[in-house]
């Protein structure tokens, strides 16, 4: 399953703690990923995964977010993927709950 191998690879990658779904109860700084979207060309699956950075304040966040990219650019290491593209990467505070948050979408193509 392409989410755990990007969820174990991420957290050998990087010293914050690396989610599916976002923690009841998170104090520090924590990455949460999910996959978007799917698809297939040439029996090849492909998938686009949203890769959300928190932090105590917009710095840390988007500094989190750097790290967040340079872990999973690293990705491309792996047996199991084929390549991998960043699609955007952008500011994406939460308003609602005054969260700071940056997010990175990646499409990741895998075997």
């Amino acid at each position: 399953m392409i989410e755990l191998i990007i969820l174990n690879h991420l957290k050998s990658k990087l010293a914050e703690s690396v989610h599916l779904e976002k923690p009841s109860a998170q104090t520090e700084s924590y990455v949460v990923f999910e996959k978007t979207s799917s698809g297939k060309s040439n029996h090849l699956p492909s998938a686009t995964f949203a890769f959300q950075s928190y932090g105590d304040s917009l710095y840390e966040a988007a500094a989190l977010n750097e790290r967040v990219k340079t872990a999973v650019e690293s990705l491309i290491e792996l047996d199991e993927i084929r390549g991998l593209t960043l699609n955007s990467d952008y500011n994406f505070t939460d308003t609602t709950t005054k969260e700071y948050r940056y997010q990175a979408v990646y499409d990741i193509r895998y075997y």
